[in-house]
Formats: C-alpha cells, sequence, structure tokens
C-alpha cells in the first residue's frame, strides 16, 4: 500500500495525504493551466480532488466554472477512475448568505447540476457546503441517503457544521441504519485564529469541541484553509506587505508569531521546509487529517506536495502549538 494513502474511517476510500483544492481552476487559473495542475497533481501521486458547485461563481464569466473544468479535464484524459472526487453543494446563495439552501429539492438540484459539471456519474464524497440549523438533520440525511441508494453519490461529508449538528445527524443516521457523515471540512490551520476577523459569519473553525469529537469518533477532517493563506511563508520572507489586510486581522499576533518561531526551529531541527512543517502540523493528529491546498501554481503545488508524508512526533506538535492550542 502506498504509505502517503490515507483511508477515510467508515469507507473503501484510500485517498491521498494532501487534497487538491480547486477553487481558482478555470478563472483565475487559465483552463490549459488548470490541465497542467491537475496532471501534475496526478503525476505527484495525488488523487483527492475537493470542488464546489459555487467555485468562482463571485467572479464574471461562466457558472460553476471549477466543476466544468474538472469535468472537461476529465473528459479530455479519460481518467475518472483515478480520482476520487469531491464536490459540495447546497450552498446558500451569495446575495443572501443568511438563508440556508438545504430543502430536499435544493440538495438534489445541486447535486444533479454537478454530477452535470463533471461530466460524471457519480460522487465519491458530496459534502453539503453550509448548514442550516432551522432545517432537521432527519430530512437532510434522508435525502442524502436516497441519493446514494440511487448510486449518485458513494459517501457524504459536511462542511462548516458544528460539531452538535453532525453529532445529531450521524446519531440519527445510526439508529436509522443509514449512512451518515463520513468526513468534515473546518477552517483550520497552525495558526490561532481570531475569530471577529472572520468576515463569512457561514464559516465554522476547528476549536476545542470539534478537536474533542474527531479524538472521539477518528472522524476524517479535511481542513480548507490548511496554509492560512501564506501567512508564516510570507512573514518568515518579511513580505507583510503582501499579506492581505483580512489575513493580517485573522493572523497577526504574538501567539502566531512565535507559532512561526517554533516551525522555524522544527524546520531546521528536521531539516523540512516551513511549508512541510505548516502542512505536517495537520497531517500529525491522533485522527485522520487530510490537507486541502489551494495551489495557483506548479511550483506551489510541488513545494505543498513535498509535506504529504511528513509525520511530527507528538511532543513536537505540542511544541508548535502547546498543550491546548484552542485556548
Amino acid at each position: 500500500m502506498n504509505k502517503n494513502l490515507i483511508g477515510i474511517p467508515g469507507t473503501d476510500l484510500e485517498v491521498s495525504s494532501i487534497c487538491l483544492g480547486t477553487g481558482s481552476l478555470g478563472s483565475t487559473i487559465p483552463p490549459q493551466d488548470a490541465f497542467d495542475l491537475l496532471d501534475e497533481y496526478l503525476a505527484l501521486g495525488g488523487n483527492f480532488i475537493d470542488t464546489a458547485k459555487i467555485y468562482a461563481d463571485w467572479l464574471p464569466g461562466e457558472t460553476s466554472i471549477s466543476e466544468k473544468t474538472i469535468g472537461r479535464w476529465m473528459k479530455l484524459r479519460r481518467n475518472r477512475s483515478r480520482v476520487i472526487l469531491g464536490t459540495k453543494g447546497a450552498h446558500p446563495e451569495l446575495s443572501t448568505m443568511h438563508i440556508g439552501r438545504l430543502s430536499p429539492q435544493e440538495i438534489n438540484s445541486d447535486l444533479e447540476a454537478s454530477l452535470q459539471n463533471l461530466g460524471t456519474d457519480y460522487i465519491d464524497l458530496y459534502w453539503l457546503h453550509r448548514d442550516d440549523p432551522a432545517r432537521p438533520v432527519e430530512e437532510i440525511i434522508e435525502t442524502l441517503n436516497t441519493a446514494i441508494r440511487a448510486g449518485k453519490i458513494r459517501y457524504i461529508g459536511c462542511s462548516n457544521w458544528t460539531t452538535a449538528r453532525i453529532r445529531q445527524a450521524n446519531q440519527y443516521a445510526g439508529q436509522h441504519g443509514l449512512r451518515g457523515f463520513v468526513a468534515n471540512q473546518m477552517f483550520w490551520n497552525l495558526a490561532k485564529l481570531n475569530p471577529p476577523g472572520i468576515q463569512d459569519k457561514t464559516i465554522v473553525w476547528m476549536d476545542g469541541e470539534m478537536y474533542a469529537f474527531h479524538r472521539e469518533t477518528k472522524m476524517a477532517a479535511v481542513p480548507y484553509s490548511s496554509q492560512a493563506g501564506g501567512w508564516f511563508q510570507k512573514k518568515q520572507q518579511g513580505n507583510n506587505k503582501r499579506i492581505h489586510p483580512a489575513m493580517r486581522e485573522l493572523y497577526d499576533s504574538a501567539e502566531n508569531e512565535a507559532r512561526l518561531q517554533h516551525a522555524l526551529q522544527l524546520g531546521a531541527l528536521f531539516k523540512l521546509s516551513l511549508t512541510q512543517v505548516v502542512l505536517g502540523y495537520l497531517l500529525s493528529q491522533p485522527f485522520p487529517t487530510i490537507p486541502i491546498v489551494g495551489c495557483q501554481s506548479i511550483a506551489q503545488l510541488r513545494d505543498s506536495m513535498s509535506a504529504w508524508d511528513v509525520r511530527l512526533p507528538e511532543d513536537q506538535v505540542r511544541f508548535l502549538v502547546g498543550e491546548d492550542p484552542f485556548a
């Protein structure tokens, strides 16, 4: 078995330990460059691709362009069987982010659109992109399981759901012999987050409660923003001007400056790059953790993929973030 494949508990999915995020494919990354990036990811041993129906819809141009670009690439390369494909649906309309979209009709409409965009008959891992706490989990799980029985979805996951809602959904699934969520996407990286700096209030980040839940259940975590938008690398290079003001609001703190210094010390000790330490922190958790990397170039992709076999000892993980990283 490839040591850089991680099994997602409760499934037969064996995914590469680094997942490729594709939010920019076909938009800010032109189609041919996107194809080259996807080709290189597979050449480097990757197999786990993450996208979403809504990706890049905030920009002018073709809707769902990330999904469509991946679909065109898979059709051209005839490589659908080589890819563990994940996409996300049921995101609120961008103009009304406070209004959930998790009715059976909305879930099924988004799923059908994604299948068409991607040019595939099935999604390996279908994520609900946001939650709607007013919608009963029973209805949501029943809707998704109907799609599973129809062969349109193999497994389901949730993104930006609270720990309490994930528990409720999986408890219902378990009690009724249904498939529950097998993986959770959340905002998480080596940095200590300043929650008031998060502009999108529908985002859910890793906290102490969620971390304890993953330790208890061994549910796979698939964190996005896994490299803190390059905050550590830009700080190391002294490129403060290249750090977007929103990133500074999220991450500029004495605590994160200390974590950067600890990461550099570990890198020197183990002959690891800063990227390898930043991603290695996530890869070294006591439950399956597959960070998503959103690379803009082949060079960035190779840098990120160089981390996929990094595993830090438990004491070094504590050295990076302390005994209680979420305090």
